[in-house]
């Protein structure tokens, strides 16, 4: 496997990572309406990756020439001010019949070993507050859980997710 930065050619496959993996991860936590829009977002998700791909830290794990995930990382705390960290990773998406396999093992060790090379301190991400198995591999992986929940919007619903942090 290959962790590099991610290619403009590369994009229609994250987007079709991050798709599937909020239909199937999110199943019975987001509504059904909810997850048919993001279902039927794509050409909108490509064109917002595409716009920004080359903004702050955006990675892919290769296998054999295919995408099988990719993770989306800042240097600062602007998503999360309200917390006591320097840095956050934003997005951890796994190709859904490739989990298991230590790719988002690999792609967090990346970029944990990307922030300790520039200082950083302490790590933030969020995952939704029912999503119990990314609960469990973000626990497994040293993070601790934040004092309190944040709530994420989406088309007006809200749902509440739960942070964990790392110290680097």
């Amino acid at each position: 496997m290959i962790i590099r930065n991610v290619r403009v050619e590369d994009i229609p496959a994250v987007t079709d990572i991050q798709i599937g993996g909020w239909l199937t991860a999110y199943k019975g936590i987001i509504s059904d309406e909810d997850l048919e829009k993001v279902k039927n977002s794509r050409a909108e998700r490509i064109a917002r990756h595409t716009s920004n791909y080359q903004s702050n830290g955006f990675i892919v794990a290769e296998n054999d020439g295919e995408i099988v995930g990719f993770c989306r990382y800042i240097d600062n705390n602007s998503f999360s001010p309200d917390f006591d960290v320097d840095c956050e990773l934003t997005a951890l998406y796994v190709k859904p019949d490739c989990k298991r396999q230590g790719i988002g093992k690999a792609l967090m060790n990346y970029v944990k070993d990307e922030f300790r090379k520039q200082g950083k301190k302490r790590m933030i991400l969020w995952c939704l507050r029912d999503n119990h198995p990314s609960r469990a591999f973000y626990e497994a992986m040293g993070g601790k859980l934040a004092d309190r929940d944040k709530e994420f919007d989406l088309n007006g619903h809200k749902y509440p997710e739960a942070g964990f942090i790392y110290e680097l």
